[in-house]
């Protein structure tokens, strides 16, 4: 079903603070034995000295229901980082949901190299876009040189890249990181990434310019007129979603139009470079979450973060 990564944001106790101050408190996430209340799990903790915060962090993982194959392995894997290069400022936290025969050995491969490569980026510090850039980069070229076939196998891969009082998202694929805001006497999801799917006309129109033939299964099968390229939202029409064919073969099929490996659908332009987004942390932020779609395919984005303050 997916990862999910929790990650809730407090400052240090002060004299000067009051109970609800700083970057959120925790106890809208926490129970009384200092378990996350969704993953219920303990909470891990990490200074982020330079701004005088701490980033506390819980994850679960859990492999989804599959009536016909109830022996299926979960595929997803997770990263997490702290203090990235010795720096006590910097910490990685990522979500790599594996696709295919080869789905596990890729995400674990990518999970792994991703942040050696980032970590070992002298560069970082100075343009975290561009060492994002060449990191993904970097890791599906090892990936396509490795002993394991990702000709038909991969990943996508949603990361969060904590550097002070600033967050780098960088998205390859269909999951999601969603941050939630106070907002008034409201707490709003805000999506820190967007789903790169057939859904979104950029990137529809950018693998049809590949040669991709976009089609819904039942648009393959010839049940539905292939000539009517309209398939509403994602919401709606999650269980046949739009998917990448090559012109003359029933493959590969991939619902989302970009990840790390997946060599075969790369010829119709299915490619490895992320999306980066980056938000300044405030008072308002209370804590991001991080989760492959086998999550966000059946929840919104508000109603995770809903779970997940509640």
């Amino acid at each position: 079903m997916g990862c999910v990564n929790g990650k809730c944001c407090s400052r240090y106790p002060s004299s000067t603070d009051s109970d609800s101050g700083g970057y959120g408190e925790m106890g809208s996430c926490r129970n009384a034995t200092n378990k996350h209340i969704l993953t219920q799990r303990s909470l891990e903790i990490v200074p982020v000295p330079s701004q005088n915060y701490e980033l506390q962090y819980s994850v679960l993982t859990q492999r989804g229901y599959y009536p016909d194959s109830p022996d299926k392995e979960n595929q997803d894997s997770f990263c997490i980082r702290t203090q990235i290069q010795g720096n006590p400022n910097v910490h990685f936290f990522g979500v790599f949901d594996g696709h295919g025969h080869f789905g596990t050995e890729c995400s674990r491969f990518v999970k792994d190299r991703l942040a050696e490569i980032l970590a070992n980026d002298p560069t970082l510090l100075d343009d975290p876009v561009k060492a994002y850039n060449s990191a993904f980069l970097m890791t599906n070229y090892e990936l396509h040189s490795s002993e394991i076939d990702d000709s038909m196998s991969g990943t996508t891969a949603i990361t969060v890249l904590v550097i002070g009082d600033a967050i780098y998202v960088a998205n390859v694929g269909d999951s999601r990181a969603v941050i939630a805001v106070k907002n008034g006497n409201r707490i709003v999801a805000e999506n820190l990434s967007s789903d790169q799917t057939p859904f979104r006309k950029d990137e529809y129109e950018r693998v049809k310019l590949c040669g991709a033939r976009v089609l819904s299964v039942d648009q393959v099968e010839g049940l539905k007129d292939p000539d009517i390229q309209a398939w509403g939202d994602e919401e709606s029409q999650g269980g046949d979603p739009p998917r990448l064919w090559v012109q003359n073969g029933m493959y590969p099929g991939t619902a989302f139009t970009r990840s790390v490996g997946d060599s075969t659908a790369e010829k119709i332009g299915v490619i490895s470079v992320p999306e980066v987004s980056m938000v300044r942390l405030t008072p308002n932020h209370l804590f991001f979450v991080v989760a492959s779609d086998g999550v966000f395919e059946f929840l919104s984005s508000q109603t995770v973060v809903d779970m997940s303050f509640y």
